[in-house]
């Protein structure tokens, strides 16, 4: 707790552009658990043929997911934190799959992963970097009706 009080009083972890920053938080966690639970879990079989040549599979998903939380996090300190914390998260993920034997290690899945979590992070920087808030403001028009 005590490293999260400079993160505050600094605005790194603020998202004033957004009004449903919960709901978004919510669903980048499930993002989470969801690529952690798939990537420890064992394939069924009739998908483990396919998961053979799955790199772009590896790169979507890490992309997404620093894409997620880019959007909402707009603090280039924060962004470059997320960067290093996925990509921390796609090497740790392998090795939780070294110790399942139905489970591959593979260095080149950690390079797919932290080449989606480059070009998401790069990504962010241009326009597409506020979809999230363009969506909250013209497709759901949250905060519309009311004076910021």
């Amino acid at each position: 707790m005590t490293l999260l009080l400079p993160m505050l009083r600094h605005n790194l972890i603020s998202a004033p552009h957004l009004q449903l920053t919960r709901l978004w938080l919510w669903i980048g966690l499930s993002m989470i658990f969801a690529i952690v639970a798939l990537s420890v879990m064992n394939p069924p079989v009739a998908v483990k043929q396919f998961l053979l040549h799955d790199k772009l599979l590896h790169a979507l998903a890490y992309a997404g997911l620093m894409g997620w939380f880019a959007q909402i996090f707009h603090h280039r300190t924060t962004r470059v934190l997320l960067v290093i914390v996925f990509v921390a998260m796609g090497i740790g993920v392998e090795y939780l799959q070294a110790f399942n034997p139905r489970r591959l290690f593979d260095v080149s899945d950690m390079i797919a992963n932290g080449t989606g979590v480059l070009i998401a992070w790069a990504l962010a920087h241009t326009s597409l970097g506020h979809l999230l808030a363009w969506f909250e403001k013209h497709v759901l028009r949250v905060g519309s009706a009311q004076p910021r």
